[in-house]
């Protein structure tokens, strides 16, 4: 059962902030839908948008100036939380880039976290109950995100190019099992055995498959990302999209920082991507 928590008229349409009891989570969960007006006639695409870390269920909605576009394409916008909330998981909230804000979106399987922290399942649970209790058309979702999320995007259409028709993604971490984010993550959620790593990396997925996207994959990265060298390594997926024959376009931004102001310049073009990918 979904709890509205406040609705706000937007564009035309309506920015709602729901909660729910989540079943994959064992907890309540929160999660953001912007509706566009064109829903009022009946089912439209839908695409999933996955913060990055430290960020909630808000943050896209408050920061990047979606609505507008949304509202003209007719495209509902559904955002996630980045974590459980309320597990009190010892350790959940000692670091900011894991445990709480910071679920990686992925099914943890060591003992201490597998219980709540099951971000991949959730997402797809969110899915059906969206698809049941909102005018999405099932047949056209698509999917993107930032950082953290950026790399749930990536994954989740990579693992379910059958439920997710398009994706893309700002700044992901597109390699996590060769960067200190992802260590640290994979590590404490899945254990130090690296083989169980491979089916949440964006690009180990990328080099066992063969353009999983035909319309092609949209990448924003920019170059005055502190996060770039370190953490982000799109220059590995950019590679194993070669190896894979996917169309993929990753543009590279000079002065452009890891921040919501990257996001919110190119947020159209990511939205009429999608719209492009989903009109069919």
């Amino acid at each position: 059962m979904l709890e509205i928590v406040s609705e706000h008229a937007c564009f035309g349409g309506v920015q709602r902030f729901y909660r729910h009891d989540a079943r994959e989570i064992g907890l309540p969960m929160r999660f953001s839908v912007f509706i566009p007006p064109q829903a009022a006639h009946g089912p439209v695409p839908a695409l999933f948008y996955l913060a990055g870390l430290t960020c909630t269920e808000e943050t896209f909605m408050i920061k990047a100036g979606a609505q507008r576009v949304a509202a003209e394409l007719g495209l509902i916008l559904i955002t996630p939380d980045t974590s459980p909330r309320g597990a009190n998981v010892e350790g959940e909230s000692e670091s900011w880039d894991f445990g709480v804000g910071a679920g990686f979106y992925l099914d943890a399987t060591e003992a201490k976290w597998s219980k709540h922290y099951r971000m991949y399942s959730y997402i797809h649970e969110l899915r059906e109950l969206v698809e049941k209790e909102l005018p999405v058309d099932a047949q056209r979702i698509g999917i993107f995100g930032h950082s953290m999320g950026g790399h749930g995007a990536l994954t989740m259409a990579l693992k379910r190019p059958d439920v997710f028709s398009s994706v893309s993604a700002f700044a992901p971490i597109a390699a996590p099992s060769q960067c200190p984010w992802g260590k640290k993550a994979f590590t404490g959620y899945l254990g130090a055995d690296t083989t169980a790593w491979a089916q949440y990396d964006a690009t180990a997925l990328m080099t066992q498959a063969h353009a999983p996207f035909p319309a092609g994959i949209l990448i924003d990265q920019g170059l005055g990302d502190k996060f770039l060298a370190e953490q982000l390594y799109p220059e590995a997926f950019e590679a194993a999209c070669v190896t894979a024959a996917q169309p993929l376009t990753l543009r590279r931004h000079a002065g452009y920082d890891h921040g919501y102001y990257f996001i919110s310049t190119f947020v159209e073009d990511h939205l009429r991507f999608h719209a492009r990918n989903l009109a069919a």
